[in-house]
């Protein structure tokens, strides 16, 4: 891996941070929709890393699936849980 793939992957990392801390909490709920959307994407690529022939593409295909599956359920649940925080109370 050369020095400016790690390079870009620190500062698309960084910029990442930045973006996501200024949104308002109004705005998490379409935001962790797209975010899953991607995450989704991911995990299709993946899968089909995990599915190669090479066994260091297996291997990091297999970590690859693990991270974007816990990516995936954990923006559910936690869209889930904002979305409850704006459903009226029932009296």
């Amino acid at each position: 891996m050369s020095i400016e793939l790690i390079y870009i992957l620190i500062l698309a990392g960084f910029v990442g941070f930045e973006i996501i801390r200024k949104v308002t909490p109004t705005l998490h709920t379409p935001l962790m929709s797209a975010t899953n959307a991607i995450s989704g994407i991911s995990l299709v690529g993946s899968l089909v890393a995990a599915g190669s022939d090479d066994s260091t593409a297996r291997i990091l295909g297999l970590i690859a699936v693990t991270a974007a599956t816990i990516n995936v359920v954990g923006g559910f649940m936690i869209t889930e849980r904002m979305l409850k925080m704006f459903k009226k109370k029932e009296k």
